[in-house]
């Protein structure tokens, strides 16, 4: 693997430890790197991570618009974090069908107050795989 393009996002948090639960249980992360006030989370798939910062508050937490988003593998997957969310009291918006390229998709606030986008559909690889194709069929002048 290598480091070359977007490699993460980060984010502040208040509770490093229960922000890591939340993005283990909701979106599938895992901690690939943790230190004092910092843990690293990836799902494993690519050279991408989840910056998790440790602060003492967090002013400006990413609202729906600004999200996070996650593809899972199943309508039925995204029902279930549904439930679980409502359940925890932080299912910001249930689950809808947008149809192609969006998908069926859901918002969950972390206990940060940022939004996780959970959904199932989406064409996001698709499209990127569409794009890089035709780059490659295009003269090495409009690369």
């Amino acid at each position: 693997m290598s480091d070359l393009g977007l490699s993460h996002v980060a984010l502040p948090v208040v509770d490093l430890d229960a922000s890591i639960a939340f993005y283990d249980r909701y979106a599938g992360l895992q901690t690939v790197h943790r230190r004092h006030s910092v843990a690293w989370l990836s799902d494993l798939t690519r050279p991408f991570a989840v910056v998790l910062l440790e602060v003492s508050a967090v002013p400006h937490p990413l609202l729906p618009s600004a999200h996070l988003g996650v593809g899972v593998r199943s309508r039925e997957e995204v029902d279930r974090l549904c439930a679980l969310a409502s359940d925890e009291q932080c299912l910001v918006r249930a689950a809808q069908d947008y149809g192609p390229p969006v998908g069926y998709w859901a918002l969950i606030r972390d206990p940060d107050g940022h939004t996780l986008e959970v959904a199932y559909g989406q064409e996001v690889a698709f499209n990127i795989d569409r794009a890089a194709e035709s780059l490659d069929h295009a003269p090495p002048a409009a690369r």
